[in-house]
């Protein structure tokens, strides 16, 4: 949950601008759209593990040789 308390002499632009930033950063967005439909526990597990699957793909790099003369 988002608290922002105003200070003594803050406009309602930097209260806003406040808000906003901490609300993007607690990535509420995000939540409420994962959240928007029932996803069966199975399908949540599925794409866990594509995610895992993914990150070590990337994190997987094959060593280059340098070749110098």
């Amino acid at each position: 949950m988002v608290v922002i308390q105003k200070g003594k002499g803050e406009s309602k632009d930097n209260i806003f601008r406040k808000f906003s930033k901490i609300f993007f950063e607690e990535n509420i967005v995000n939540d409420l759209r994962k959240r928007q439909f029932y996803k069966k526990p199975s399908l949540v597990r599925k794409e866990e593990e594509k995610e895992r699957l993914a990150n070590r793909k990337k994190s997987f790099k094959l060593p280059t040789k340098s070749f110098k003369k």
